[in-house]
C-alpha cells in the first residue's frame, strides 16, 4: 500500500472523480431531508449526529465528510432500523402516486387527445370551407368572367348588326331614285318589299320596306300530292303517341301565375324583390320567340336595360335555315328600359311560362322561360309598365302577371265596345292580345261571292266548321261515334295554326321563307294554295279537314292578295296558274275588297251578332256541355290542362294542333248597343265668328278634347295674331257626355276675349319678323295638342320658334336647318303631350322633333333646350319643301317638293319610296295622312291623288277649285276639302265620290280642323272670320243611307 501524504492526496483526487457529479445532489437530499435524518441518524446513546453535520454539509464542497458519513457506523445500523419501514412508506406512496400520475397523465392525454382532434376536425372544417369559398370564389368571378364575355359578346354582335344596318341605310338613301348616286331612270326591277315589323295601336303591320334579301325563288317547286301522305301519316302518329298523357277531366286552365281569387285583379299584392349588387339585377336561360324559330340563349337584365345572346353553339340553333334568320331580330338585342311600354304573360306550349313585351318602336319580343318563378323575377325586374295604357288598367307588374280572365274582368274594354266607343276590329284585336295568341283568329262574314247586290252574310251562331249543314252531321256523328282512348271532339284540326296563317300569307316576305321552311323548302300543290276567296270559302264548306278561320290581314292588308315578287305558284288542275288571289266581282282591286269586308265587319248586322262568335272563341261555349250543343270541341291537345306536359319526354307537336284563346269561360257576352239613328235635321253652319282683324286666318286648330284644361279653337291670321277661342260641348247626341238641354242654345265657339275686348292684344300678336320671301300659309304654324304653344316658321335667321299662347312670349328658338324653314307638322299626341315635329326647309330636306309635354319644349332635355338635336333628318329631294305630313302610330312622314315628287320616309330617317301620280300630278301643295293609312295629296291645278302607305296610287280626280286646305276624317273613310271659291265639300277618300256640298260662304277658305268628336267642322276664312259647320259623316255612311 501507498503511504505519505501522495497516497492521500491520491485517494481525495480519486473521491472527488467520482463523486463530483453525484456528491451535490446527495447534499441537496441531506439538506432537504435534514428534519428526517436528524430523527433517525442517532447515536448508540440516542443522541443526534447531524445537526452540525448538516450545517457544514452545506458549507463544505468536499466529499471526504459525505463518505465518511455514508460510511459510519451510526449511519449503517439507522439504515437497518429505519430504511425499511421507510421505503416500504415510500413505496407505498410511490406505488399511489404512481397511479395517481398515471390516471392524470391518462386523463391529460385524453384531453390532449380529444383537443387535437377537434382541433384537426377544426382544421379540416376550415380547410374544407377555405377550399369551397376558393372553389365559390372562383365559380363567381368565373360566371362574372363568363357574363361579361357574353355581354361584349352580344355588344359585337349588336355593333355588327347595326352596322349592317347603317350600311344598308346609307346604300339606299345614295343609291335610292332620289339620292345622292340614284337617278330617275335607274331601274326598279330587283326592288323586293317584305312586311315591316311596325304595328299600330291595334297591332296591324301595314308597312312595306325594302328587303335585301328578297328573292323571286325562282329555284323553288312546288309539291305534288304524293308529298302530303307520309307527313300527314305522320302528324297523325305524333297525336296518337299522347294518347297515354291525356288527362281524363279537362278542367278549365290551370291558372298559377297568380295567387287569391283569379277574377280580382285587385286584390293581387304586388311583390318586389331586391336588386342584386352588380351591374346584372338577373341572368337566365331563355328562348327567344320568334316566327318559326325557337332560339336558346341567355336574358341578361341590368338596371337599365334588356340584353339576349343567342346561344349559336345549340345544336337546334345549328338546323335553323339562315334565309329565316336573316328575318328574325333580337338574336342579339338589347332594349332600354325606356323603351319599354307594355309587359304581358303569355303561354307557350301550352304552359303559362312567356313574357311578351311591347317596345315604344312599335315592335314587340316574345321570350320564354324554364319556370313560371322565372317568370315572376323577370317581370319584377322590368320597369312598371303593365300592359300599356290602352286599356283602362293600371301600369303595375301585378298586372303583367294577370291572366287573361283577369285583364278580360279588370279592363273596361267591353264596355267601351258595347257602348260603340271602340270598333269590332278593335275589340276583336284586344281579345286577341290579351289571350295571348301569336296567330290571331277572326272570322269569314262574307259567304256571298257573286256580285255586291247579293252581299251576303254568315249564320253566327255554329262555328266555321258547322255553316254547311251537311257537314255539321258530319261532325256531330264522328263526335257520337269516338272510338278512340283520346276525348272526343268534332274537329281533329284547329281554325288557327302556323300553317294557316302562312297559307293565308305565303305571297309577302319574310311569311313566304317562313313558309318555304316549314315545308320542305316547297310550295304547296297549285289546288291547295291560296289561290282565291270563293275557292278558299268552298273548301272551309266542303273539306271536312279545312276549319280555317280569316286572320286580321283581311280587314286591313290588300297587299296579301297580290303576287308582286312574282313567285312561281304553279298551274292548277284546272290550268289556271296561281298568281294573284282571285277576288269576288264586286271587287275590283284588293284595296276594295279590304274595306267593303273591313264594312261588313263593322256592320249592323255583324254588330248584333258578333257576341255569338266570340262566345265560341273566346267565352264560355269553349269547352263542356256548351261546346258539345254547338259543334265546338276541337282536339284534346289544343286545351290547356288536358295533358300533362311535364310527364313528356320530347316536346310536343303543339305547333300543328293550335290552341285556344281561353279569355272568359265562364261569361257570356253581351251585344252592343243599336247605333243607328235618326238625328234631327240640323242647319248645316252653327256659327260665324269675325275677328276684329280683317287679315286672313290661316291656321285654325281644334283642340276641344273635354279633359284638356282649356279646351279651345286657336286660330292665326296672315299677320300673325293668335287668338285662344274657348270651345263649348254643346254639339253631340243625346244622352252623351257633356250635353244637356241647357246648353243646347249656346254657340260652340266663344271669342278669345283679350281679341273681342281689344284690351291685350300684344299678348296674342307674334311680333318677330319672318322671311318677306315666304308666303303665310297653313302650313307655317303648329298648335300643341295641349292649346299652350304655337310654334311658327318662315324666319330670316332658318329657325322656328315656339310661343306661349298665354303670354305671347318666345319661349324657345329652334336651329338646325341650312336654309328658311317653310312647312311645319305635328303628329298625334300621346299620353302626357309629347308628339313628333317635323319640319322642312328651302335647304330640300326636313328635321323630325321631338316635343316634349312636359317640359314643353323641342327635346328630352330641359337643361339643353337651347340646342336640341332632331331625332333624325330626311333627305331626298331636291327642291324646297312646301308641304309634309306625320303620322306616329304608321312612323310614316310624308313630304313634297315644290317641284315635286312625293317622298316617304319612316321616323327613323329611312326613304322608303316615292308616291308618283300621273303626269300632271307633279308639283304637291298640301298633304293629309290617317292612321288608318290612306295618304292624301293635293296638287296644283286642282288635282287629288289618294295613295296607300305602300305607294300605290288608288285613286284621281280634278276639280275647279284652287284648294287652301284638306282634312282626312279619323277612320280615313272621308275627305274634307276647302279653298278659293268658299264651298266646303265631302268627298268619298277611296274613290272620290263627291258625297255632300255646303253651301257656298262669301270669302275663300283658307285652313280648316275637326273637333275632338267629328261633329264640327272650323274653316278659317279669308274675310277675316271663322264658320263652324254641322258634320256627322254617318249621313253617308251606306247603311244609314239605306235605313233612313
Amino acid at each position: 500500500s501507498l503511504s505519505g501524504p501522495h497516497a492521500v492526496l491520491d485517494i481525495t483526487t480519486k473521491l472527488e472523480r467520482a463523486l463530483e457529479k453525484v456528491a451535490p445532489l446527495l447534499r441537496e437530499i441531506f439538506v432537504d431531508f435534514a428534519p428526517f435524518l436528524s430523527r433517525t441518524l442517532l447515536g448508540s446513546h440516542g443522541q443526534e449526529l447531524l445537526i452540525e453535520g448538516l450545517v457544514c454539509m452545506k458549507s463544505s464542497t468536499s466529499v471526504v465528510e459525505l463518505v465518511m458519513l455514508l460510511c459510519s457506523q451510526e449511519w449503517q445500523n439507522s439504515i437497518q432500523k429505519n430504511a425499511g419501514l421507510a421505503f416500504i412508506e415510500l413505496i407505498n406512496e410511490g406505488r399511489l402516486l404512481c397511479h395517481a400520475m398515471k390516471d392524470h397523465i391518462v386523463r391529460v392525454a385524453n384531453e390532449a387527445e380529444f383537443i387535437l382532434n377537434r382541433q384537426r376536425a377544426e382544421d379540416v372544417h376550415k380547410h374544407a370551407e377555405f377550399e369551397s369559398n376558393c372553389a365559390q370564389y372562383m365559380a363567381d368571378r368565373k360566371e362574372e368572367e363568363t357574363m361579361c364575355d357574353h355581354l361584349i359578346s352580344a355588344s359585337k354582335h349588336r355593333d355588327h348588326v347595326t352596322a349592317n344596318q347603317l350600311k344598308q341605310k346609307i346604300l339606299n338613301i345614295l343609291t335610292n331614285k332620289h339620292g345622292a348616286w340614284g337617278s330617275v331612270a335607274q331601274s326598279q326591277l330587283h326592288d323586293f318589299w317584305r312586311l315591316d315589323y311596325w304595328e299600330d295601336d291595334l297591332r296591324r303591320r301595314r308597312r312595306f320596306i325594302r328587303n335585301p334579301f328578297g328573292s323571286t325563288h325562282l329555284d323553288i317547286t312546288c309539291k305534288s300530292m304524293e308529298d302530303y301522305g307520309p307527313q300527314e301519316d305522320e302528324a297523325l302518329r305524333g297525336r296518337k303517341a299522347f294518347r297515354g298523357q291525356a288527362v281524363v277531366s279537362q278542367n278549365p286552365e290551370t291558372e298559377l301565375m297568380l295567387e287569391g281569387d283569379d277574377d280580382a285583379v285587385s286584390l293581387l299584392q304586388e311583390k318586389e324583390v331586391d336588386n342584386l349588387a352588380g351591374p346584372v339585377v338577373l341572368s337566365t336561360p331563355a328562348q327567344l320567340i320568334a316566327p318559326v324559330t325557337v332560339a336558346r340563349g341567355t336574358l341578361s337584365i341590368t338596371t337599365t336595360e334588356i340584353y339576349f345572346e343567342v346561344d349559336e353553339d345549340d345544336p337546334a340553333f345549328r338546323r335553323i335555315d339562315a334565309k329565316v334568320l336573316v328575318y328574325s331580330e333580337g338574336l342579339h338585342g338589347k332594349w332600354m328600359f325606356s323603351e319599354i311600354r307594355a309587359v304581358f304573360t303569355r303561354r307557350f306550349l301550352l304552359q303559362n311560362t312567356a313574357l311578351e313585351i311591347f317596345m315604344a318602336n312599335r315592335t314587340s319580343v316574345m321570350f320564354n322561360f324554364p319556370d313560371q318563378p322565372t317568370v315572376k323575377k323577370v317581370v319584377h325586374s322590368l320597369p312598371c309598365v303593365g300592359v300599356g295604357t290602352s286599356y283602362g288598367l293600371p301600369q303595375a307588374r301585378r298586372i303583367s302577371l294577370a291572366t287573361p280572365r283577369q285583364l278580360f274582368k279588370s279592363s273596361n274594354m267591353t264596355q267601351r265596345w258595347q257602348r260603340r266607343e271602340i270598333s269590332n276590329f278593335e275589340y276583336l284585336m284586344f281579345l286577341n292580345t290579351i289571350a295571348g295568341q301569336i296567330l290571331f283568329a277572326s272570322f269569314w262574314t262574307i259567304c256571298n261571292h257573286v256580285s255586291i247586290e247579293s252581299f251576303g252574310w254568315t249564320y253566327w251562331l255554329p262555328p266555321i266548321g258547322a255553316l254547311n249543314p251537311k257537314r255539321a252531321v258530319f261532325y256531330a256523328d264522328r263526335y257520337e261515334s269516338w272510338d278512340e282512348e283520346t276525348p272526343p271532339c268534332h274537329y281533329t284540326t284547329h281554325y288557327s295554326t302556323a300553317a294557316s296563317t302562312l297559307h293565308w300569307l305565303v305571297r309577302i316576305e319574310p311569311f313566304t321563307t317562313f313558309f318555304l321552311n316549314a315545308n320542305g323548302n316547297k310550295f304547296d300543290h297549285p289546288n291547295r294554295t291560296f289561290s282565291g276567296i270563293a275557292r278558299s270559302w268552298r273548301h272551309c264548306q266542303r273539306d271536312t279537314a279545312d276549319v280555317k278561320e280569316l286572320i286580321p290581314e283581311f280587314y286591313y292588308l290588300p297587299e296579301m292578295f297580290v303576287n308582286s315578287n312574282g313567285y312561281c305558284l304553279g298551274d292548277r288542275d284546272d290550268g289556271v296558274p296561281v298568281c294573284d288571289v282571285e277576288l269576288p266581282a264586286w271587287a275590283k282591286k284588293p284595296e276594295d275588297f279590304v274595306r267593303i269586308n273591313r264594312m261588313a265587319l263593322e256592320s249592323e248586322f255583324v254588330s248584333c251578332q258578333l257576341h255569338q262568335w266570340i262566345d265560341l272563341i273566346f267565352g264560355y261555349k269553349q269547352r263542356g256541355p256548351e261546346a258539345a250543343r254547338d259543334l265546338n270541341v276541337f282536339h284534346y291537345l289544343s286545351y290547356e290542362g288536358s295533358v300533362n306536359l311535364d310527364s313528356l319526354a320530347s316536346d310536343p307537336p303543339l305547333y300543328e294542333v293550335g290552341r285556344r284563346g281561353d279569355v272568359a269561360m265562364t261569361t257570356c257576352f253581351l251585344p252592343q248597343s243599336p247605333l243607328m239613328y235618326k238625328d234631327q235635321m240640323q242647319q248645316d253652319v252653327i256659327m260665324v265668328l269675325k275677328f276684329p282683324s280683317n287679315s286672313p286666318v290661316t291656321h285654325v286648330a281644334a283642340n276641344t278634347l273635354p279633359h284638356l284644361t282649356l279646351p279651345a279653337v286657336v286660330t292665326i291670321t296672315c299677320s300673325r295674331l293668335f287668338a285662344v277661342n274657348r270651345w263649348h260641348n254643346t254639339v253631340g247626341l243625346r244622352g252623351a257626355p257633356g250635353y244637356s238641354l241647357e246648353q243646347a242654345h249656346h254657340l260652340p265657339i266663344e271669342m278669345d276675349s283679350l281679341i273681342a275686348n281689344n284690351s291685350g292684344t300684344n299678348k296674342r300678336q307674334i311680333t318677330d319678323l319672318v322671311d318677306q320671301s315666304i308666303q303665310i300659309n297653313t302650313q307655317c304654324f303648329v298648335v300643341t295638342a295641349d292649346n299652350r304653344y304655337i310654334l311658327v316658321c318662315g324666319f330670316w335667321d332658318k329657325s322656328f320658334r315656339v310661343y306661349s299662347s298665354d303670354t305671347g312670349k318666345l319661349t324657345q328658338i329652334v336651329f338646325g336647318h341650312w336654309d328658311v324653314v317653310t312647312c311645319l307638322a305635328r303628329s298625334e299626341s300621346y299620353i302626357g303631350g309629347d308628339c313628333y315635329i317635323v319640319s322642312g326647309s328651302r335647304d330640300a330636306t326636313l328635321l323630325l322633333w321631338y316635343w316634349s309635354g312636359r317640359h314643353h319644349i323641342i327635346g328630352d332635355n330641359p337643361n339643353n333646350s337651347d340646342y336640341p338635336a332632331p331625332r333624325a333628318v330626311l333627305t331626298g329631294h331636291d327642291y324646297e319643301v312646301v308641304c309634309v305630313s306625320v303620322c306616329a302610330e304608321l312612323g310614316i312622314v310624308i313630304s313634297g317638293a315644290k317641284e315635286g315628287p312625293c317622298l316617304v320616309h319612316t321616323i327613323t330617317g329611312d326613304l322608303l319610296r316615292a308616291l308618283e301620280g300621273s303626269d300632271s300630278c307633279v308639283l304637291p301643295r298640301l298633304i293629309s295622312v290617317s292612321s288608318e293609312g290612306h295618304c292624301i295629296i293635293y296638287y296644283d291645278r286642282g288635282q287629288f291623288c289618294n295613295f296607300s302607305i305602300n305607294g300605290k296610287l288608288l285613286a284621281q280626280m280634278e276639280i275647279n277649285d284652287s284648294t287652301r286646305a284638306i282634312l282626312l276624317s279619323s277612320d280615313g273613310q272621308n275627305l274634307v276639302t276647302g279653298g278659293d271659291n268658299g264651298v266646303v265639300e265631302i268627298w268619298q277618300a277611296c274613290d272620290f265620290k263627291q258625297l255632300y256640298v255646303y253651301p257656298g260662304c262669301d270669302a275663300g277658305i283658307r285652313a280648316m280642323d275637326l273637333s275632338h268628336d267629328q261633329r264640327t267642322l272650323i274653316t278659317g276664312m279669308a274675310s277675316g272670320s271663322i264658320v263652324a259647320f254641322n258634320l256627322d259623316f254617318n249621313r253617308w255612311h251606306f247603311e244609314h243611307q239605306n235605313r233612313y
